[in-house]
């Protein structure tokens, strides 16, 4: 009802303008209560509104003007609220369902620049080399600066088969000019094939609409190539920079049988939903390992932590991207468009929130080498890096940067050291459970 009623508020300002601003008065209350401050700052809106209406050099757009002050109101809560136009929204449903047209990569904005969270697999971001931390500063030579992440996104989008530019900074690097080819992003979720054999690698790109049948489906595939269950499974959540909820859940569903997947908790203690699995799980007793990394954000993370913790697998890799918090899409009307709000923070099974810290893991495996110079030029990008994030309500705090447990050694020229590592571990495992012990 509150929020009608402010509602109802903002209709009276900007109905009152038409008319003067001295036709405003706001309903009398005391000074200790919170609604008079708020009246109060309304008033000042609509004066500042009114102003720039009439003294502005030019004559405003005061559609495009209302739009960004409601998306400035809700970026200001946290890096991952605000507002989406109709067009917007339309266009995060079509994304959603598995298909759009545009470059495949995942960002979010930072000190007025688009930051890329993640590249998608084979897109033309992830083929022409784009990095998880690269800053976009420009696209097609106009500066992004200024802009909203909405708009520089729907700029990047386009029809497939023509070209865009974008101007990348990258830290340690002078700023350099990517052009490359939109195409239809039609994001393949799951990848699968054997390695060394009989070990079923499952490769999770994203969590959209079609990721769990689509992993059924590949889960289907490998028994078949195999002709049974795999000696050993992983599943590589590297650079998968989330999507929905559900899809995490039930993809976490297929690997255990009963109990939490994971916990959500809102505003209010009351406002606490549990989701748990059902009984049943495909590869049971089979030994498994996640892959993660710094670009491993949400959906991914609540996957990983779920079997991490419930000890269903063995986490490898490093320190994933840390966000913790559940966003809620909330429709206004076909013509309104909708708003994204973080509504509440996400817990594993634990009861640990990986806000701004991320999930650690089991075997800490670096894919490159570092050495102790590298460390003061490294920067790792995490949720603890943007700009207004939530922190973590336990006030656990991210680890910094130091060498990894284990690294490639100096000369390595294989192609991919924390899936090898994975391999040599589940073989291990594979080796150990075969052993029986000698009767006598």
């Amino acid at each position: 009802m509150r929020s009608l009623l402010t509602g109802a508020a903002i209709g009276v300002v900007l109905g009152g303008m038409a008319v003067g601003m001295s036709a405003l008065a706001w309903p009398e209350g005391r000074a200790s209560d919170p609604r008079t401050e708020t009246y109060r700052q309304l008033d000042l809106f609509a004066e500042i509104l009114a102003r720039a209406q009439s003294d502005y050099v030019v004559e405003i757009d005061e559609a495009d003007a209302m739009e960004a002050a409601i998306n400035g109101m809700l970026t200001s809560l946290d890096p991952h609220s605000g507002y989406l136009a109709p067009e917007d929204f339309r266009s995060m449903q079509v994304q959603t369902s598995g298909q759009y047209g545009g470059l495949g990569i995942e960002v979010t904005m930072e000190d007025g620049f688009v930051k890329v969270v993640t590249p998608m697999d084979d897109t033309p971001a992830s083929r022409a080399g784009i990095q998880s931390g690269d800053l976009l500063t420009a696209i097609n030579g106009e500066p992004i600066i200024g802009q909203t992440l909405n708009d520089a996104v729907k700029e990047m989008r386009g029809e497939a088969g023509s070209d865009i530019t974008i101007t990348v900074f990258r830290d340690g690097q002078d700023p350099f000019d990517v052009t490359l080819t939109r195409e239809v992003i039609e994001p393949k979720s799951v990848n699968y094939r054997v390695e060394d054999g009989d070990i079923a690698y499952l490769r999770i790109a994203t969590f959209n609409e079609r990721t769990t049948s689509t992993l059924d489906d590949a889960i289907g595939e490998i028994t078949r190539e195999l002709g049974g269950r795999p000696s050993g499974v992983v599943i590589d959540l590297r650079n998968n920079g989330g999507g929905l909820l559900d899809q995490a859940v039930s993809v976490s569903d297929m690997f255990l049988s009963g109990g939490e997947v994971v916990s959500t908790i809102g505003r209010r203690p009351n406002d606490m939903e549990r989701y748990n699995a059902r009984s049943g799980e495909v590869f049971k007793n089979v030994p498994m390992v996640v892959l993660i990394n710094n670009g491993s954000a949400s959906a991914s993370e609540i996957v990983a932590g779920a079997l991490q913790d419930r000890g269903r697998a063995t986490i490898l890799g490093v320190t994933s991207f840390g966000k913790g918090s559940v966003q809620t899409v909330i429709p206004l009307g076909a013509e309104r468009g909708a708003i994204r709000l973080t509504t509440a923070r996400y817990y594993t099974p634990a009861g640990r929130s990986i806000q701004a810290t991320g999930i650690e893991p089991d075997l800490e495996v670096a894919n490159t080498r570092l050495s102790e110079e590298d460390l003061e030029k490294v920067r790792v990008y995490s949720e603890a890096d943007l700009y207004n994030s939530l922190g973590n309500e336990d006030g656990e705090t991210r680890r910094g940067p130091h060498l990894p447990d284990d690294q490639p050694p100096e000369g390595y020229n294989g192609s991919d050291y924390q899936l090898e590592r994975a391999i040599d571990y589940l073989r291990n495992r594979i080796t150990t459970a075969s052993v029986t012990p000698n009767a006598g």
